[in-house]
């Protein structure tokens, strides 16, 4: 098996949101113990087992440190990317995930379709949200909303990009509200007049994830919440910033269709490769 680490939406190394990725040669997933320990060697939040079908149709089952995952956004873009790198994927191709079957776009950069989007709820006592982002008596002109592309996150308006960067998260109150309103993340955002269509920051503590530098489904939510408060069209394009604040700055590309499809997507860099050797007994 040959594995690679990739960075996803960036073409930069060392910046983006990094995955492993393991190219299987069987016809048949490794043990799911095997696939774990590898997911738990390599160390990134996720780790994507591909197997090739056709140039056109693959499979993908994702693997955390600890355990399985249905589906991880960043991951899928970091495989596709390799896969058209190394000449294996182009064009509209089918991936067979145990979330669903997910339709990817595989050229200069690669989309995905997402679920489709809908507002869960509107916030309207917002204060203890600011409060826990370590903002006080700020009160938006735009709604804080839940909002639905796949996942569930908080989407929260900040008054400017110096203020987004200067925030100073309580990662313990934002577990507690997300937990609350059954939602995954904050996805705080703000506009900044420099070509970018928002900065954005993104946490998740209560899924172990204090900070994320690039969040695929949370910004293809916000590319919906900024289209149903106006700020867009019927068909849009946006380009989000991510992970400045980490260190590792991420652009996440989303794609608004006439018909209400959304993409979400970008490009990536290979980082590293190399072989993973494995008796055949140690596959199922």
């Amino acid at each position: 098996m040959k594995f690679f680490i990739v960075d996803a939406f960036t073409d930069q190394p060392f910046g983006g949101n990094p995955a492993g990725v393991v190219l299987l040669e069987s016809d048949t997933f490794p043990k799911e113990e095997l696939m774990l320990q590898i997911a738990a060697e390599l160390r990134y939040s996720e780790t994507a087992f591909i197997q090739r079908h056709t140039d056109k149709e693959f499979s993908i089952r994702y693997f955390t440190p600890k355990a399985e995952v249905d589906l991880c956004g960043h991951a899928t873009i970091a495989s596709f990317f390799l896969l058209h790198q190394k000449g294996l994927a182009s064009g509209a191709c089918l991936c067979h995930t145990k979330a669903g079957d997910l339709h990817i776009e595989v050229g200069r950069k690669v989309m995905m379709q997402m679920a489709e989007p809908r507002i869960v709820a509107t916030i309207d006592e917002t204060e203890e949200i600011y409060r826990a982002l370590g903002m006080k008596d700020y009160y938006p002109t735009m709604p804080v909303q839940i909002v639905y592309a796949g996942l569930p996150d908080l989407m929260i308006p900040i008054p400017d990009v110096v203020t987004l960067q200067a925030l100073q998260p309580d990662m313990q109150a934002i577990s507690e509200i997300t937990s609350r309103h059954e939602a995954v993340s904050f996805h705080a955002f703000a506009f900044g007049n420099d070509g970018y269509t928002a900065h954005v920051r993104d946490f998740a503590p209560l899924y172990g994830v204090p900070e994320e530098s690039a969040t695929g489904t949370a910004n293809a939510s916000l590319a919906y919440y900024l289209q149903q408060c106006g700020c867009l069209g019927k068909e849009a394009e946006c380009s989000f910033i991510q992970g400045e604040a980490m260190g590792r700055p991420s652009v996440v590309v989303t794609r608004i269709q006439a018909d209400g499809n959304i993409f979400v997507g970008g490009t990536a860099a290979i980082v590293a490769e190399g072989v993973l050797n494995f008796s055949a007994s140690q596959f199922s």
